[in-house]
């Protein structure tokens, strides 16, 4: 930080000498250097900024023109020591010199000026080379972040540990994208952000950057404070929303900022990163969901088929889904914050507008509409909306993303009609067995109970294998199977018999059924889960 001429005064080798403020203008403007002079005319030696030093030739002889002088040639001031050609200053030299708006201090007793302009000096180049070290370290910090493509928040919390201050990064619509530091701080920042920014938008206390290209601006960074150095904060900002431009046209194809700081949300609390409340609720709420009194973890899963093997093509497929979720739930009058959890997967936190019929009548109809969208949109012959338990708080919602996920998974391979939303309730053994389906006792029941039509299983069009899965479906009812297959009752009775005779168990036993039916169950979901781990 540049030296003022109160500074100056200030330092001990010039306090030696008594001084006394006789004209305090430009007390606290920066000089440039020290200059020590008595000839009377020093406007030719001056660039302007200097504190002149003299023991007052000139100034003694003729007062005015020789300050009109320093004026002219752009000083801050001068000191004078008094003594050698100048025994005191006259009132009138005092009125001149505040009238030029020039600082003037007289010394009662002598000092040795070289030992002034030393450590000036010295504390002007000081100052100099740390500014030059400054401006050197913001631009290898905010280079490599470029070249690492590091993230709109890694970016933004990069400048705040420059400048030792909070940063915020919003959009034009005053929502809050990314804010360093995190915790508690940030919880507290961005309490009532939208309504403050918009409020400061044109004042000066904070310091404020545009990022993006003139006349194409789509956020500011800001240090909503008054920053302890204007002219640092300006320039790590502007570096900083150079970085965030550069970024944004890298990610352009991917996904919008504003999506990635929501997905970044919900990846921080699942992932351990944010686990206080205060700061997940400000920072959800400056994204833009709504408060309510309870917040619903939401997946919204598609069936498309076989895997698209092109990693580019299914981002992009992705991103569309997303945003087709993500806008189809904001024109039904809700607010959520919506992630790609996986290929065809899209997790979204719910803060669902209860004046839209009620909760239920609100969720099942945004479930509805989100299967209509889709097969608009996305072109989705199949999807489900599957819903976790409600929460109070936003952590515990989005922690609760895992058993929506579940509920999808299991909802998307069930058969039969579908429904708006699915919830746990909905999946009931199936749910089950798509948990358990990997534990490798589970694995051995299933083959044990079905392994001898696994293996003796026939290649003919509809295996002994599939008449028993329409057995267990239709629980046991041989004249609505005999129906549903197109057989004879007596050509199904000997299929029926000779499949009790593979596995050896009665078939019209109870318990019989029911141990057959998990076993169908772990295997199709099993297949489902990985189509080519097993074969008949």
């Amino acid at each position: 930080m540049a030296m003022t001429v109160a500074d100056v005064i200030g330092l001990p080798v010039v306090a030696r000498g008594a001084p006394q403020v006789l004209s305090a203008c430009r007390w606290d403007d920066p000089i440039r250097w020290v200059h020590v002079g008595d000839v009377a005319d020093l406007s030719a030696l001056l660039q302007g900024g200097e504190l002149v030093l003299t023991t007052g030739g000139g100034l003694n002889s003729h007062p005015h023109r020789y300050l009109q002088g320093l004026a002219d040639a752009g000083a801050v001031g001068v000191v004078v020591e008094l003594g050698t050609t100048m025994a005191e200053v006259p009132a009138r030299v005092a009125e001149d010199a505040a009238r030029l708006g020039l600082a003037l201090v007289a010394l009662h007793r002598q000092i040795k000026f070289v030992d002034v302009t030393e450590a000036v000096h010295r504390r002007i180049v000081a100052a100099q080379y740390d500014e030059v070290a400054f401006d050197r370290r913001v631009h290898e910090t905010f280079t490599e972040l470029s070249m690492k493509r590091a993230s709109a928040a890694g970016i933004v919390d990069a400048a705040a540990r420059i400048l030792d201050e909070p940063v915020v990064l919003e959009d034009l619509a005053h929502q809050a994208l990314a804010v360093a530091p995190g915790g508690d701080a940030a919880a507290t920042l961005l309490q009532d952000w939208e309504r403050r920014s918009r409020m400061t938008a044109g004042g000066e206390d904070w310091a404020v950057t545009s990022v993006g290209p003139r006349g194409e601006e789509w956020g500011r960074l800001i240090v909503p404070a008054v920053p302890a150095d204007r002219s640092r904060a300006t320039m790590v900002l502007e570096r900083a929303a150079a970085a965030l431009a550069l970024h944004r046209m890298i990610e352009r194809n991917r996904s919008g900022l504003h999506q990635q700081a929501q997905s970044g949300l919900i990846d921080d609390v699942l992932q351990g990163r944010i686990t206080d409340e205060r700061e997940a609720a400000a920072r959800a709420h400056a994204l833009g969901l709504r408060k309510t009194t309870r917040y619903l973890p939401v997946v919204v899963r598609v069936d498309r088929g076989a895997a698209v093997l092109d990693p580019v093509v299914a981002q992009q497929r992705n991103v569309a889904l997303l945003d087709a979720v993500a806008h189809t739930v904001n024109a039904a009058g809700h607010t959520a914050l919506c992630s790609i959890r996986r290929d065809g997967e899209i997790g979204a936190l719910l803060a669902l507008n209860p004046a839209r019929g009620g909760w239920d009548r609100a969720l099942s109809a945004l479930g509805e509409r989100i299967h209509a969208d889709l097969r608009r949109f996305d072109g989705s012959t199949r999807s489900v909306c599957a819903v976790g338990d409600p929460a109070t708080e936003i952590v515990e919602a989005i922690h609760g993303l895992g058993e929506a996920a579940h509920v999808g998974e299991v909802a998307i391979a069930m058969h039969g009609k579908s429904q708006a939303v699915y919830r746990a309730s909905d999946v009931r053994l199936r749910g089950l067995i798509a948990l358990l389906r990997d534990d490798p006792r589970v694995q051995q029941f299933a083959e044990t109970e079905l392994r001898a039509l696994l293996v003796d299983d026939d290649n003919r069009a509809l295996s002994n294998l599939e008449v028993l899965r329409q057995y267990l479906q239709v629980a046991g009812n041989k004249a609505a199977l005999a129906q549903r297959l197109h057989i004879s009752r007596p050509a199904l009775y000997k299929r029926l018999a000779a499949i009790g005779r593979t596995l050896g168990v009665d078939l019209d036993d109870a318990e019989s059924m029911t141990s057959l039916h998990v076993a169908m169950l772990i295997l199709d979901s099993q297949r489902r889960a990985a189509p080519d781990a097993l074969t008949r």
